[in-house]
């Protein structure tokens, strides 16, 4: 099946990674999923929440937000109707918790925190996963700069992190929906891996109907082969050090 932009069913959108997108953020990157764009930041700051004080241990925590021009409709800012609804808590824990899965808080040169901002600023689907894979590509810069500056002494990463979508969509399991795929999707799964093969988080719903583990395994391939190719890039784009990549 021949999907309406022409991609074949286990084929990615175009994904562009612009590095050091922001002048004064430690680490920052604009991630371009097909029309689906987020701007990634990270920022180490000095001190970590009362809970975690006196242990010696950095802390990493995210936040994440839709522009108002974002989507079709504008939707308004939620610092000024109530602060961040359900669905932005979610995301904002699911960055969270793929970016602590990596990190060596005791690395962090203290008690520090990491704080990860990512605001979508066109949105076409997968915003989430969009918004971790960024992510990385930010924190590892942030961290990169924090050695520059002696804070630390190497980089406390102990890999690579990203996330793609996967669903079924008139019968037929398909890698990276965009939002009309997703809107019609009978199943729908987000999907988080490290670098080495291994699920971080899977978040799957059988939105029309069932499914059973023949097609979880399916899906499961599918999102891994997928994230394979967006960790090469990552690798790529740290290891050769390059500003601009696409895939």
């Amino acid at each position: 099946m021949q999907r309406r932009d022409g991609r074949a069913a286990d084929e990615l959108r175009p994904i562009k990674v612009t590095r050091r997108y922001l002048k004064h953020a430690h680490g920052s990157c604009m991630f371009e999923l097909g029309d689906t764009r987020v701007l990634c930041a990270a920022n180490i700051t000095d001190g970590v929440g009362s809970w975690r004080r006196g242990k010696g241990l950095g802390w990493v925590t995210a936040e994440y937000s839709l522009l108002p021009a974002s989507t079709h409709t504008r939707s308004r800012r939620e610092s000024t109707s109530g602060g961040p609804k359900g669905r932005t808590h979610e995301i904002q824990r699911l960055i969270g918790r793929s970016m602590r899965s990596i990190v060596d808080m005791s690395g962090m040169g203290g008690e520090f925190t990491l704080n990860i901002d990512c605001d979508v600023i066109q949105a076409d689907g997968g915003t989430r996963t969009a918004a971790i894979t960024g992510a990385y590509v930010a924190v590892h810069d942030a961290f990169a700069r924090w050695c520059e500056a002696g804070k630390i002494k190497d980089v406390p990463l102990s890999g690579f992190v990203a996330a793609t979508s996967v669903g079924m969509v008139d019968g037929e399991i398909m890698l990276d929906l965009d939002y009309r795929e997703d809107s019609a999707a009978e199943i729908d799964m987000n999907v988080v891996m490290d670098g080495e093969g291994r699920f971080i988080e899977v978040q799957g719903t059988g939105e029309r109907t069932p499914f059973d583990r023949a097609r979880l395994d399916g899906l499961l391939d599918l999102a891994s082969n997928g994230i394979e190719g967006i960790v090469e890039m990552q690798r790529r784009i740290i290891a050769e050090d390059l500003d601009v990549i696409e895939l």
